[in-house]
């Protein structure tokens, strides 16, 4: 590999001319954040503990319990506060959802809530009844906090997709992982980081293509860095791969801790390291754990019975809606309820996934449908066959509901990589790259990358790393967090 930084630069060399002056007059208007994000974030935990302290005492008074000394119930906000902040809730991270942060603030309130107990047990002046009081207290909390903490995700998230409180974030590196670093910042601002430009000792080569020039501005070189994050006002920086040498890159890492920067670093072989990985060190030297997920254990054994469970009774209770929806498919015109194609599930085999038909019949006179080249089947192809009931069911999803039936029969889960067509896995296995890899687990009713917008005709490459993520970071937590975040996805409409 050839090395293309001169090592007699150290990384924190100032070279002013490096910035380009147009990136440089650009970039110095920017407004700069206040940095009370995380401020605001505590005074709203600190709100609704308190709230929690007035409520559960409230409640244990009209009960007729004893309450706990005055001065231990003023600490407990104060105590969630400082839990939260120990546990980094207050620090920029990349956790986009309040399902994200959910189990931390639980966590985090369980143990406020246990801290005051233990303080009653060990006080040998309070009578430690008292603790049926410090319950109620506990679950008030446990229900105000989490939701002060998704109104501030909320308005957070909601000045994020707007362009404010982002923080200038500068890109080390080049290439194809650099350029999806910067799409997926650009395409998900829920993340918070705003790409404002690019520092590599090469030019920018931005995906496959080496002429095409790169989305973001060229900042200059390492050697400029220093330069570079002073003009721009960048508070963050991300590490993505580069042909200059690594005690350049270290370096260039140490200026940005310097200045105050958050930094974070794409892993090689990035593939494999899921959300369980961890980093063990021998010596001084990190080792990365690489965690492994078994579509064969028995955790995904338990997951197929407790799909066809719940499926089962989920068909029991929405019956009503089902047989009406039968009804109003039937009246819409001539043909089946149920619309039965080909897919390939679990280890390649093929089975007949259902749907409410939303179609009329077709005629010779319809139109026929040309795809876009890395498109995904599905939509309305050719000819807008349908229905009015039809056209209601796709937008809503519920031409899906007897995909139930197929969760019941044990050929699908509710969640998991969506099923496609045998005509068309065989093309995708030979162009897209891991396309495979999604039929080692059932297909699923929903998914991960359904509940990030990857619905209708869009990117099959896209698809097939959400769908791997899915499997290869998989847990029970993850299946209910897709299962929630599929309500709002289903409220967005879909063709």
């Amino acid at each position: 590999m050839t090395d293309t930084v001169d090592t007699a630069r150290s990384a924190n060399t100032v070279d002013h001319g490096a910035v380009p002056e147009v990136a440089r007059v650009e970039l110095s208007q920017r407004k700069k954040p206040k940095g009370w994000e995380p401020y605001l974030a505590a005074a709203i935990d600190l709100s609704t503990g308190s709230l929690a302290v007035a409520v559960g005492m409230t409640w244990a008074t009209a009960d007729g319990l004893q309450l706990p000394p005055t001065w231990m119930l003023f600490l407990f906000a104060p105590t969630v506060v400082t839990l939260s902040a120990l546990r980094g809730l207050y620090r920029r991270s990349l956790r986009r959802t309040f399902l994200d942060e959910l189990p931390t603030v639980e966590a985090v309130t369980s143990l406020a809530a246990m801290l005051l107990l233990s303080g009653l047990v060990l006080n040998p002046f309070v009578d430690g009844s008292r603790g049926s009081a410090v319950a109620r207290l506990w679950m008030c909390a446990a229900v105000l906090v989490p939701l002060g903490r998704l109104l501030w995700i909320t308005i957070r998230n909601y000045h994020y997709r707007n362009s404010r409180l982002t923080a200038p974030t500068v890109i080390v590196g080049n290439g194809m992982v650099a350029a999806k670093v910067v799409d997926r910042l650009k395409i998900t601002p829920e993340y918070g980081l705003e790409p404002i430009g690019l520092i590599d000792d090469d030019e920018p080569m931005m995906g496959i293509d080496r002429d095409k020039p790169a989305s973001i501005p060229y900042l200059g070189k390492l050697g400029d860095l220093d330069d570079a994050l002073t003009s721009t006002g960048a508070e963050c920086m991300i590490i993505a791969f580069s042909r200059t040498r690594d005690d350049a890159m270290a370096a260039a890492v140490k200026v940005a801790h310097e200045r105050g920067l958050s930094v974070w670093i794409v892993p090689r072989i990035y593939d494999t390291i899921g959300v369980r990985s961890r980093i063990d060190h021998i010596g001084g030297l990190p080792l990365i754990a690489v965690a492994h997920t078994n579509p064969r254990g028995w955790q995904f054994t338990a997951k197929h019975l407790s799909d066809r469970m719940i499926a089962a009774v989920g068909l029991v209770l929405i019956s009503p809606l089902f047989l009406t929806l039968m009804l109003l498919v039937r009246l819409s015109s001539p043909g089946p309820i149920f619309f039965g194609q080909p897919r390939i599930g679990r280890d390649g085999r093929e089975f007949n996934c259902l749907k409410f038909r939303s179609m009329r019949p077709p005629k010779e006179s319809d139109a026929q449908f040309v795809r876009g080249a890395d498109s995904a089947p599905g939509g309305v192809e050719g000819e807008d066959r349908r229905t009015p009931i039809g056209k209601f069911m796709r937008k809503t999803s519920l031409d899906e509901l007897p995909q139930l039936l197929n969760v019941v029969k044990g050929e699908m889960s509710l969640v998991g990589p969506r099923p496609e067509r045998p005509e068309y896995v065989d093309l995708f296995n030979i162009q897209i790259a891991r396309y495979g890899d999604r039929h080692r687990v059932k297909a699923g009713i929903t998914g991960w990358a359904q509940v990030h917008g990857l619905r209708g005709q869009t990117s099959i490459a896209d698809r097939a790393e959400w769908d791997n993520y899915y499997i290869e970071n998989w847990s029970l937590w993850l299946d209910w967090k897709i299962l929630a975040m599929t309500v709002g996805a289903v409220l967005r409409p879909a063709e």
